[in-house]
């Protein structure tokens, strides 16, 4: 159980261990074995930041050729979240108030990788001086910048801009919406 809490804060790990104290005793398998059967996805939490001209940015990774938004995959017994505040901290440097989930968008199995779920939550305007503050791992991002979704509509996965545009219809409208493969259902 201390596996779960181990990115919490203080507060926020004494209110998990009380919710899960009242789940009770884990369930047991009524049909033995049925638990290490069941499909796994990957997990994936993103973060849509804009500068004060309303581009987004973006990093490019040093194992990846394309540009990505700031985030990375969950780990297990982490919530996507959570996981995305980590992510930030590693990737970015910089304190960021994450805002409300914009989109949740499931892609299908594709080559080596498994079907996945994506979350993109809010990361609001950064401003200037905030935007001097970035420091990014060398080890993992080579650099970032802002740009215009539609200027980097060729570097990027047809899906991948996809879900960008309908994370920024969201964070426009304040609807949060479901997706698949950055199609809206």
């Amino acid at each position: 159980m201390t596996e779960q809490a181990h990115h919490l804060s203080p507060e926020q790990a004494a209110q998990f261990f009380k919710d899960m104290e009242a789940e009770g005793e884990p369930e047991v398998e009524f049909n033995p074995g049925i638990a290490s059967r069941i499909a796994s996805k990957t997990v994936a939490a993103g973060v849509l930041i804009h500068d004060s001209n309303g581009r987004i940015l973006f990093v490019t990774p040093v194992y990846k050729p394309y540009p990505e938004i700031p985030g990375g995959i969950v780990d297990a017994n982490e919530s996507p979240y959570l996981a995305l505040q980590r992510e930030i901290r590693e990737e970015l440097g910089i304190a960021l108030n994450v805002g409300n989930l914009l989109v949740v968008d499931w892609t299908p199995m594709h080559g080596v990788w498994r079907d996945s779920l994506q979350f993109i939550f809010d990361g609001g305007t950064l401003s200037p001086r905030s935007i001097e503050q970035i420091e990014l791992p060398r080890d993992e991002l080579k650099t970032f910048e802002f740009r215009a979704l539609d200027e980097v509509r060729n570097l990027l996965k047809p899906s991948f801009h996809r879900r960008l545009h309908e994370a920024n219809s969201a964070k426009a409208d304040g609807r949060t919406r479901y997706l698949d493969f950055g199609r809206p259902v």
